[in-house]
Protein backbone atom coordinates (compact mmCIF):
# COMPACT_ATOMS: atom_id res chain seq x y z
CA UNK A 1 0.00 0.00 0.00
CA UNK A 2 1.30 3.18 -1.20
CA UNK A 3 1.54 6.10 1.05
CA UNK A 4 0.24 9.48 -0.21
CA UNK A 5 2.40 12.35 -0.58
CA UNK A 6 1.78 15.32 1.97
CA UNK A 7 0.87 18.58 -0.32
CA UNK A 8 3.22 21.28 0.72
CA UNK A 9 2.84 24.69 -0.73
CA UNK A 10 5.80 27.37 -0.56
CA UNK A 11 4.50 30.89 -0.04
CA UNK A 12 6.76 34.12 -0.54
CA UNK A 13 6.22 37.88 -1.56
CA UNK A 14 6.61 37.74 -5.19
CA UNK A 15 6.96 33.85 -6.08
CA UNK A 16 10.34 34.69 -7.81
CA UNK A 17 13.13 32.89 -6.03
CA UNK A 18 12.83 31.41 -2.02
CA UNK A 19 9.43 29.70 -3.09
CA UNK A 20 10.49 28.75 -6.78
CA UNK A 21 13.81 26.95 -5.49
CA UNK A 22 12.08 25.23 -2.27
CA UNK A 23 9.59 24.08 -4.81
CA UNK A 24 12.11 22.39 -7.45
CA UNK A 25 14.42 21.03 -4.49
CA UNK A 26 11.17 19.38 -2.59
CA UNK A 27 9.77 17.89 -5.95
CA UNK A 28 13.60 16.81 -7.19
CA UNK A 29 14.32 15.60 -3.81
CA UNK A 30 11.77 14.35 -1.94
CA UNK A 31 9.28 13.83 -4.60
CA UNK A 32 8.99 10.30 -2.94
CA UNK A 33 7.19 11.48 -0.30
CA UNK A 34 5.69 15.34 -1.15
CA UNK A 35 4.03 17.09 -3.42
CA UNK A 36 5.13 20.51 -3.30
CA UNK A 37 4.48 24.17 -5.67
CA UNK A 38 4.98 27.84 -4.74
CA UNK A 39 3.16 30.49 -5.18
CA UNK A 40 3.25 34.31 -4.17
CA UNK A 41 1.21 36.83 -2.57
CA UNK A 42 2.51 38.94 -5.26
CA UNK A 43 3.35 38.08 -8.81
CA UNK A 44 7.04 39.49 -9.75
CA UNK A 45 8.28 36.85 -12.33
CA UNK A 46 10.53 34.22 -12.56
CA UNK A 47 14.17 35.40 -10.95
CA UNK A 48 16.65 34.94 -13.25
CA UNK A 49 19.65 34.40 -11.18
CA UNK A 50 17.98 31.97 -8.80
CA UNK A 51 17.32 29.52 -12.14
CA UNK A 52 20.71 30.11 -12.34
CA UNK A 53 22.07 29.05 -9.41
CA UNK A 54 19.26 25.55 -9.22
CA UNK A 55 20.61 24.81 -12.98
CA UNK A 56 23.99 24.69 -11.02
CA UNK A 57 22.70 22.07 -8.27
CA UNK A 58 21.11 20.08 -10.95
CA UNK A 59 17.77 21.59 -10.83
CA UNK A 60 15.99 23.39 -13.92
CA UNK A 61 12.99 25.46 -13.15
CA UNK A 62 13.52 27.63 -15.97
CA UNK A 63 10.07 26.63 -17.03
CA UNK A 64 8.41 26.91 -13.36
CA UNK A 65 5.66 30.80 -13.74
CA UNK A 66 5.07 33.10 -10.76
CA UNK A 67 1.41 31.71 -9.54
CA UNK A 68 -0.39 33.82 -6.92
CA UNK A 69 -1.51 32.07 -3.35
CA UNK A 70 -5.30 32.75 -4.71
CA UNK A 71 -4.77 29.53 -7.15
CA UNK A 72 -4.09 27.46 -4.08
CA UNK A 73 -7.27 28.45 -1.71
CA UNK A 74 -9.43 25.31 -3.05
CA UNK A 75 -6.69 22.70 -3.35
CA UNK A 76 -5.67 19.64 -0.25
CA UNK A 77 -2.84 20.90 1.35
CA UNK A 78 -1.21 19.85 4.05
CA UNK A 79 1.12 22.39 4.95
CA UNK A 80 1.51 26.25 3.70
CA UNK A 81 5.85 26.74 4.46
CA UNK A 82 6.25 30.65 4.42
CA UNK A 83 9.94 31.42 2.92
CA UNK A 84 9.60 35.20 3.74
CA UNK A 85 8.54 37.32 6.48
CA UNK A 86 6.35 39.56 4.22
CA UNK A 87 4.48 36.17 2.93
CA UNK A 88 4.09 34.92 6.90
CA UNK A 89 2.30 38.22 7.19
CA UNK A 90 0.36 38.14 4.58
CA UNK A 91 -0.84 34.43 4.11
CA UNK A 92 -4.54 33.69 3.80
CA UNK A 93 -6.52 31.91 6.12
CA UNK A 94 -6.23 28.28 4.21
CA UNK A 95 -9.54 26.53 4.99
CA UNK A 96 -9.50 22.52 5.52
CA UNK A 97 -6.55 21.35 7.21
CA UNK A 98 -3.76 22.91 6.05
CA UNK A 99 -1.00 23.79 9.03
CA UNK A 100 1.10 26.92 8.21
CA UNK A 101 4.86 26.61 8.75
CA UNK A 102 7.03 29.53 8.76
CA UNK A 103 10.54 29.30 7.75
CA UNK A 104 12.22 32.38 6.99
CA UNK A 105 15.33 32.51 4.47
CA UNK A 106 17.06 35.85 3.63
CA UNK A 107 15.85 37.37 0.14
CA UNK A 108 18.82 36.95 -2.13
CA UNK A 109 17.65 39.79 -4.71
CA UNK A 110 17.91 42.12 -1.95
CA UNK A 111 20.85 40.95 -0.27
CA UNK A 112 22.99 41.25 -3.91
CA UNK A 113 21.10 44.80 -4.22
CA UNK A 114 24.50 46.09 -4.43
CA UNK A 115 27.03 44.04 -5.49
CA UNK A 116 29.73 45.14 -7.53
CA UNK A 117 29.21 42.02 -10.15
CA UNK A 118 27.00 38.85 -11.34
CA UNK A 119 29.25 36.35 -9.50
CA UNK A 120 29.42 38.72 -6.34
CA UNK A 121 25.41 38.83 -6.62
CA UNK A 122 25.51 35.03 -7.50
CA UNK A 123 27.10 34.22 -3.32
CA UNK A 124 24.32 35.31 -2.21
CA UNK A 125 21.55 33.22 -4.28
CA UNK A 126 23.91 30.25 -3.42
CA UNK A 127 23.93 30.81 0.15
CA UNK A 128 20.23 30.99 0.46
CA UNK A 129 19.79 28.24 -2.64
CA UNK A 130 21.77 25.87 -0.05
CA UNK A 131 19.99 26.74 3.57
CA UNK A 132 16.70 25.84 1.15
CA UNK A 133 17.89 22.93 0.13
CA UNK A 134 19.43 21.88 3.82
CA UNK A 135 15.59 22.38 5.25
CA UNK A 136 14.17 20.59 2.26
CA UNK A 137 16.00 17.67 2.80
CA UNK A 138 14.52 17.38 6.25
CA UNK A 139 11.19 17.02 5.20
CA UNK A 140 8.51 16.28 6.14
CA UNK A 141 9.71 15.69 9.75
CA UNK A 142 11.11 19.47 9.92
CA UNK A 143 7.55 20.44 9.64
CA UNK A 144 6.11 19.24 12.49
CA UNK A 145 8.42 20.63 14.91
CA UNK A 146 7.76 24.46 13.82
CA UNK A 147 5.48 26.61 14.94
Amino acid sequence: MSKEKLKVLFLCTGNSCRSQMAEGFANHLKGDAVQAWSAGVEIHGLNPLAVKVMAEAGIDISRAKSKLVDQFLDKDLDYVVTVCDHANESCPMFLGKAKKVHVGFEDPPALAAHAASEEEALTHYRRVRDEIRAFVEKLPGNLDRRD
